[in-house]
């Protein structure tokens, strides 16, 4: 498959990451196919593309007409057949490696030989799932970064089955939705998360030790380091089970203690304080 040849993309999964990979894709004139196992969820995902186009309406960035031809470039269905003519596919479900694989299944007995399949696991090793597809030379990871539409990196993983040509074709897509891919070998954590879950696990360690409030641990790292947002805050914009699952995956595989997830996090975790999506966190979001 050349990059050229790249029309139809396929996305599995209807997410917060996944909506917003849908809408770049789309926004970058290519024809948009979503699956979920539920009508809800693609409604809700629907809803966030519309409100983010209208978003950049009101900086000027596109125009009411952009607005109306990226939502027609987009389709919904429950029925994963509808992605049997992709040629490019990319996974962006629950991060659970039964799940994926069972996914990548489905999609080996429905699709092309040439097309591509490309995860956008945050932790999960690239290698161990190209292993589950008949075609693991044709198998790369795309790692998008939180809101999709606004972050410009994408991490490119290769396992160690997949093609030169593969690589490159997820590198060249990349840049034709406008977004800086960087490679990075398939190790945890791949290069952002390998760096910023210590540094977040170890403001949870100080919060705990009582070294600090996380209001005012924020407010050093932002105003100390620049950052946009504080480490709690990062945490409950990206979900603190996520931060929590990472860090998990990490001591799994690393058997290194400053990975392994600190008991605040577990607790949390165990509360269903999720963070925003769930308007509780490190912080209580009520009704905002």
């Amino acid at each position: 498959m050349r990059i050229e040849e790249i029309r139809k993309i396929g996305v599995a999964g209807a997410g917060t990451m996944g909506s917003g990979i849908v809408q770049v894709f789309s926004m970058s004139g290519f024809n948009v196919r979503v699956v979920d196992v539920s009508e809800n969820v693609w409604e809700i995902a629907r809803k966030n593309i519309i409100n983010s186009l209208d978003r950049f309406i009101k900086k000027g960035t596109i125009s009411e007409e952009d607005k109306r031809s990226t939502l027609e470039r987009i389709s919904f269905s429950t029925d994963i057949e509808t992605l049997a003519d992709s040629d490019f596919i990319i996974e962006a479900v629950f991060e659970n490696f039964n799940i994926k694989k069972e996914l990548f299944e489905k999609l080996d007995a429905i699709c092309r030989d040439d097309v591509i399949y490309a995860s956008n696991t945050s932790s999960i090793s690239i290698t161990e799932m190209a292993s589950v597809v008949k075609r693991p030379d044709k198998f790369v990871g795309m790692h998008f970064f939180n809101p999709v539409p606004i972050m410009k990196l994408v991490e490119v993983i290769p396992a160690i089955q997949t093609s030169e040509d593969t690589i490159n074709v997820a590198i060249e897509l990349c840049k034709r939705i406008d977004k800086v891919p960087v490679r990075c070998k398939d190790t945890p954590g791949f290069i952002v998360n390998r760096l910023l879950v210590p540094f977040m696990i170890d403001a949870v360690r100080m919060y705990e030790q009582g070294i600090a409030s996380k209001e005012d641990i924020d407010t050093a790292l932002k105003l100390g380091a620049n950052l946009p947002m504080g480490p709690f805050e990062l945490m409950d914009f990206t979900g603190v089970d996520i931060a929590y699952h990472v860090a998990e995956v990490f001591f799994e595989y690393l058997r290194e203690p400053r990975y392994a997830p600190p008991p605040l996090l577990r607790q949390m975790v165990k509360a269903g304080y999720l963070g925003r999506k769930t308007k509780r966190g490190f912080y209580n979001y009520g009704d905002k």
